[in-house]
């Protein structure tokens, strides 16, 4: 009965949240969007198919543990997943504040709630951290082939030190975990401390568990480790694709390298005020100040933001059609029961 209810609730803030944005946008515009870009709105779709593809395979490897046959669940019950849970973070005010919790109760009927939880935690670390990554790249792109002026070395610096100290902490929390720490910060805020600090003593074991399991992908999985990080970086770079695709289907003079700056650019300052729901305001500023760093118009980042909002359209759609699909952890499950089964059977 909970399943279902988180579910439904899940599915009526994504209708509710998607009607603003088609009333938001117009669908007038949206269809007049689609036809100014044309044919090329199908590889904008598409790209982010294969992104989703790269997403799930880096997931997938997370999840999947030596030892724990439970853990070795279908692609397709964990693209599902991966799908879903961001449609689910496009529709709340915060982001990774909403899919996150819907993968952890979807997993955790066939991992527990210590491997469900740790998993979809190391997962959205992986993808911060290969954000972050991507940032650190893009400065060194930026420095060799676009021209400088003391804004681009400004915004240059400002990415460095960010992405520094956000790699450092990355890192930290792969050494050291990361719930233990949480919990005993927030039991020193005021207000909240109190219920963290008994929540803390109640779930000290399930806590500690939780910072094992991150910290073993980190100390002794680490081909795997760097083979979700490497995927999700690779996730990161076809990103880049949906604006180069975009600018070519207006006649937008724009190179592969310049769609990568624009890309990390637009993404750095959408991040830091992360907090708008759907990034409202943030990705078009975003792209116009980082169009107008490569020397082209800045009107020009509108419309690039306009078929973006379009293509999240699309994918909250199929999303949220995910959602209400059987569950995944059902279907990884009787897969599972399967293999092992068979393993019993060739080990007589």
């Amino acid at each position: 009965m909970g399943s279902k209810i988180y579910k439904a609730v899940f599915l009526l803030i994504g209708v509710m949240t998607l009607g603003y944005m088609i009333y938001g946008i117009g669908v007038e515009s949206i269809w007049e969007n689609i036809q100014k870009t044309g044919i090329w709105f199908v590889p904008v779709i598409g790209s982010w198919l294969l992104i989703y593809v790269l997403n799930a395979y880096a997931f997938k490897a997370i999840i999947q543990e030596p030892g724990l046959p439970e853990s070795n669940m279908s692609f397709w019950s964990v693209l599902r997943l991966t799908i879903s849970g961001y449609a689910i973070n496009y529709i709340t005010p915060f982001v990774a504040l909403g899919g996150e919790p819907y993968r952890i109760m979807e997993l955790k009927q066939t991992l527990g709630i210590n491997k469900a939880t740790s998993s979809v935690l190391l997962y959205s670390l992986m993808h911060m951290f290969s954000h972050v990554l991507f940032w650190l790249v893009s400065i060194l792109l930026i420095l060799a082939f676009i021209p400088v002026n003391s804004m681009i070395l400004a915004g240059c610096g400002f990415m460095l030190i960010t992405s520094l100290l956000l790699g450092y902490w990355f890192i930290r929390v792969y050494r050291k975990g990361f719930t233990v720490s949480t919990i005993n910060l927030l039991g020193k805020l005021p207000f909240v401390g109190k219920k963290a600090r008994a929540f803390g003593e109640e779930k000290a074991e399930s806590l500690l568990e939780i910072d094992n399991q991150i910290r073993i992908l980190y100390a002794d999985r680490k081909p795997r480790f760097y083979w979700s990080l490497f995927l999700e970086f690779a996730a990161r770079v076809v990103g880049c694709a949906e604006i180069y695709f975009t600018a070519v289907a207006i006649g937008l003079d724009m190179s592969v390298m310049e769609s990568l700056v624009i890309s990390s650019g637009s993404s750095l300052f959408a991040n830091l005020v992360f907090f708008f729901p759907m990034q409202l305001g943030t990705r078009e500023g975003g792209l116009a100040m980082a169009l107008s760093s490569v020397g082209m118009a800045a009107s020009a980042g509108i419309f690039i933001g306009v078929v973006m909002r379009i293509r999240e359209i699309v994918w909250i759609l199929i999303g949220l059609a995910l959602i209400n699909r059987k569950g995944s952890s059902k279907e990884a499950t009787e897969e599972n029961e399967l293999s092992y089964a068979h393993s019993i059977a060739a080990n007589k």
